[in-house]
């Protein structure tokens, strides 16, 4: 059997397929508001096939955000735009997952195709916003990176509220799953890591006293989502530099997750570095983040979703076969090919007459098909010229 379209439920929701597209920042949000262009975006991603899209990371407070384009749900006023994203998800078959985050002192930086370092005099000028950072210590991402200010017991307080409020708010956006991240040098991250988190409280110091205020949002969230709902948390397993947050930190920290009603722990790595990627520092190649994935699903029990360069629909069987973890999660290899899922399902043998694609296509390309095999032309070697690397 092919293990990447096997039906796979958490909680109350079963996904068609183990095929996720990773949330992934577009940047092109207006004060927050989804625009025409994340309906087109997003809903292309289920009409291809994936079990489970994601919207990118969505900010809970105003001030949270990565930078002026990022969506948020930190008022009313921006459920209506997220629920048409989720209804169209699900009326092409698809499940609709959203990720809550706070940018932490990676927050007021430039768009990433403008340039994704600290806002310049030339952004400001083409109305970027500007605020002030926040984070658990006033260390600087990087030396020409703005120092956050550390939050004190009520801003820890208020900003764990705020991922509560942005979680009521995507349930009754019609939301299937919720992920709070947890990586890639954002806030909760910085909490966890050594490397930005140098408090003397009870949110600093110990690995335990780390780990609190991250334990402390999912224990909220977890609390006022329908227990039918699964929650995701994405991690960076290890930030890949000495002396910073390793994978045995991050199996602990998931062992306690589980504890909580966490359903998925999404193993990405890295972020704590630089802004300019998530893992600028390595040498990367086709799977290099899986066996993240696996340590933590065989030291903890917890199911793992596991992302890094996961193009072929071969390597994601052997990563699910394998036991390595329950999704595959990908990302710019589905900007590249938004069918990706349903090209994997061709290639594996598992459709005829591209049955499942969407109807309006399916007709023209079966006719397109037929006259492939007339002319000698192997539909397989057509799929297998969209599974390059973008």
């Amino acid at each position: 059997m092919v293990k990447l379209f096997e039906k796979v439920r958490f909680r109350g929701v079963q996904l068609r397929n183990r095929i996720v597209v990773s949330p992934m920042a577009m940047y092109s949000a207006e004060n927050g508001y989804v625009v025409p262009f994340h309906l087109v975006h997003y809903g292309k991603f289920a009409m291809g096939g994936a079990g489970l899209v994601f919207v990118e990371q969505t900010s809970v407070t105003r001030k949270g955000r990565i930078t002026h384009g990022d969506p948020g749900l930190w008022e009313d006023g921006q459920i209506d735009g997220m629920a048409q994203i989720a209804r169209l998800l699900k009326a092409q078959g698809a499940k609709a997952a959203i990720q809550l985050n706070h940018g932490g002192r990676k927050s007021c930086q430039q768009r990433a195709f403008r340039g994704n370092g600290p806002l310049t005099s030339r952004d400001i000028e083409m109305g970027e916003e500007v605020w002030q950072s926040v984070g658990p210590s006033d260390v600087a991402l990087a030396d020409d990176w703005n120092s956050p200010v550390p939050l004190d017991d009520a801003g820890i307080a208020g900003t764990c509220d705020a991922f509560v409020a942005a979680a009521r708010r995507a349930v009754l956006a019609g939301f299937d799953v919720i992920e709070l991240h947890m990586a890639h040098g954002y806030l909760l991250q910085t909490f966890l890591t050594p490397l930005a988190n140098f408090r003397n409280d009870v949110y600093g110091g110990s690995r335990d006293n780390r780990m609190r205020f991250p334990l402390e949002v999912a224990r909220a969230v977890r609390s006022i989502i329908p227990d039918s709902m699964p929650l995701f948390v994405r991690i960076s397993a290890t930030d890949w530099i000495d002396g910073g947050w390793e994978i045995e930190d991050s199996v602990v920290f998931a062992k306690a997750l589980k504890a909580l009603g966490v359903d998925l722990i999404d193993c990405s790595t890295g972020g704590n570095l630089s802004a300019g990627s998530t893992n600028a520092n390595l040498s990367r190649g086709p799977g290099y983040q899986v066996p993240f994935a696996e340590e933590i699903r065989r030291e903890t029990g917890i199911a793992t979703g596991a992302v890094g360069m996961i193009r072929t629909p071969e390597l994601a069987e052997h990563v699910l076969q394998s036991g390595s973890a329950d999704l595959v999660f990908l990302g710019r290899q589905m900007l590249f090919n938004p069918f990706w899922a349903l090209h994997a399902a061709e290639h594996f043998g598992l459709t005829g007459a591209f049955s499942e694609w969407p109807e309006q296509y399916g007709w023209w390309l079966n006719k397109w098909g037929g006259a492939l095999r007339h002319s000698g032309e192997s539909l397989i070697n057509t799929f297998a010229d969209d599974q390059v690397s973008a």
